[in-house]
């Protein structure tokens, strides 16, 4: 059988770098998406001959539908959409500035839009495929101080519970994931004792991995996962509960 082909934005850092190499260790083809910090995404790409890095901003409308369409020109297909990118501020929400709430949105919520849009043009037609997004324990449960955030993760979950049931029919499954306090450096702005008393609040008592996430979207991306679909699954050990 033919390698499937997976487009996962944000492929640089963090959930999106592991969630790229462990698509590619498993024999993926992987359309690994970087914006400004490309050294990682282009290792990744010499290192697996079944990678390709390709640099857009996805909050551009343009620059989304380009990255959509040179993924399917490399590989063919467009098997599995993985929207991983993000942005993430701290502050308080009398002192958000109207831009600061506008980028927040344009790459978390537009950006997804945006390459939901594009490659459900080779899904619809192929009548197959799926996508995932990635939004947050905040977008459910809401975080102070990160209003905008919480916000535009919730945003996310909305989106992908009702994609999924206007293209349930062609044969395409849309599901979200909900991470919890994970350890990326986007989580790195917190200082020591934040996510000390984090970690405490959770109750498997310990902070969770890049790899924990990396290896749910993996399921969801596979002939196991064909039966689920409008779901927002969280991985998170328990935070928030």
């Amino acid at each position: 059988m033919a390698a499937r082909t997976v487009i996962i934005t944000g492929a640089s850092r963090g959930i999106g770098y592991d969630t790229a190499e462990l698509f590619a260790e498993n024999g993926w083809n992987v359309a690994a998406n970087y914006c400004q910090t490309a050294a990682p995404a282009l290792a990744l790409a010499e290192r697996f001959p079944n990678v390709e890095a390709f640099r857009a901003d996805i909050s551009k409308r343009e620059e989304a539908y380009a990255l959509i369409r040179m993924a399917i020109e490399r590989f063919g297909k467009a098997d599995v959409l993985i929207n991983n990118a993000g942005i993430a501020q701290q502050k308080l929400f009398t002192d958000i500035t109207e831009e600061e709430w506008d980028r927040m949105f344009a790459v978390n919520v537009k950006g997804t839009m945006y390459c939901c849009q594009a490659v459900l043009r080779d899904m619809i037609r192929r009548k197959s495929g799926k996508i995932i997004n990635v939004s947050s324990v905040w977008g459910q449960k809401g975080a102070s101080c990160e209003v905008h955030y919480s916000a535009s993760k919730a945003a996310v979950i909305g989106l992908t519970k009702a994609l999924a049931k206007e293209v349930g029919l062609s044969g395409i499954t849309v599901n979200c994931v909900a991470p919890g306090v994970i350890d990326t450096q986007m989580n790195r702005c917190h200082d020591e004792e934040t996510m000390e008393a984090l970690k405490e609040e959770t109750p498997l008592n310990r902070l969770g991995s890049v790899r924990d996430v990396a290896q749910l979207l993996l399921f969801l991306a596979s002939d196991k996962a064909d039966f689920i679909t409008g779901q927002v699954i969280g991985v998170n050990g328990g935070f928030g509960e």
